[in-house]
């Protein structure tokens, strides 16, 4: 068995041949690159990617990048292609190929048949005077000096290489696009992401109670409302209805350690004023933002109009996966 000081080398080792590697990319961009962004930008069609064996799964991760960073792309297996697949490719789509030989049977059986329907092709190999190097539209060399396998064999750094640039293509695309978080939350709704992006503090506090209490209301009654209201919290609100205060469950147990003597207390006389407020229609992970920088647990929600309308609880976001 191996000792872990071997095992961990062996880690190290790969890691720094791989990303000595992805460094080297950059010297081996040109304007080949740009000319390719450029050009899907302004078409009309899809990105179509494809790739046959390793390059097919490095296909289908730069079209789920693609997709999600607002460039429409499907996923077309280079073998299938060739066996009634094709059919997928339409006028304007433009191909993206993606081999480390550039020579494969597939690729060059593929690749002529889709510059007869007059497609563009870019290129993802790393051997630019290949087949596929020489007849491509646009090149984007992914020239690797050795897999990381200790046999020079098994695609590692090349596949690593490969998804680097397909990565360099999606962010280039996305921020000529201007595409913003906004545009990000409309792709990925669901899971702890989306909710970062979409959800609202209208949200979290929709199936809230809303603990008030007046100024001038005893002691008593504070403790009432907010056990009954179970957000550990409470307003405190004037004649006028306007918010003036906050009373914690913490201000009630601080109020306690210090006298038993509560007949004659009120609600003003224990809260904090100018307590910290967030609208109602700002975005949840700011209301996690000021909870965290305020190392407080509640804070108290108001309209456009300063009016208090509720109250969010660190649990509700908690509940929500955001945190």
């Amino acid at each position: 068995m191996k000792q872990s000081n071997d095992i961990l080398n062996i880690a190290k080792e790969t890691i720094l041949l791989e990303s000595k590697t992805i460094a080297n990319l950059v010297k081996l961009l040109d304007n080949s690159f740009s000319d390719a962004v450029n050009y899907i930008l302004n078409s009309n069609g899809r990105v179509i990617v494809t790739g046959i064996g390793k390059s097919a799964n490095i296909a289908n991760k730069i079209v789920a990048t693609l997709n999600s960073t607002g460039t429409p792309a499907i996923f077309m297996h280079a073998a299938d292609a060739i066996h009634g697949d094709l059919g997928i490719v339409q006028k304007n789509d433009v191909v993206i190929c993606i081999s480390k030989s550039g020579n494969t049977p597939e690729i060059k059986v593929l690749v002529p048949l889709i510059k007869n329907s007059d497609n563009k092709i870019i290129a993802i190999t790393g051997n630019p005077d290949s087949f596929l190097g020489t007849n491509a539209d646009f090149l984007l060399n992914s020239y690797v000096e050795k897999e990381a396998c200790p046999n020079n064999l098994a695609p590692t750094t090349s596949t690593t290489a490969q998804l680097v640039l397909g990565d360099a293509l999606a962010v280039s695309l996305l921020e000529l696009r201007g595409f913003t978080s906004s545009d990000f939350a409309k792709y990925h709704p669901g899971g702890a992401l989306g909710k970062r992006l979409y959800l609202r503090v209208s949200d979290l506090i929709k199936n809230n109670q809303i603990p008030k209490v007046s100024a001038e209301d005893k002691i008593t009654n504070v403790i009432v409302e907010i056990s009954e209201k179970r957000l550990g919290v409470t307003a405190v609100l004037n004649s006028e209805e306007k918010l003036v205060g906050i009373i914690t469950d913490g201000d009630i147990r601080r109020m306690l350690s210090k006298t038993t003597q509560i007949e004659n207390l009120t609600a003003q006389d224990i809260m904090s004023s100018n307590p910290k407020t967030i609208n109602v229609n700002a975005m949840a992970v700011d209301a996690l933002d000021t909870l965290e920088n305020n190392s407080i647990s509640q804070i108290l929600v108001t309209d456009d109009n300063n009016e208090y309308v509720g109250v969010v609880h660190l649990h509700d976001i908690i509940k929500e996966g955001i945190f």
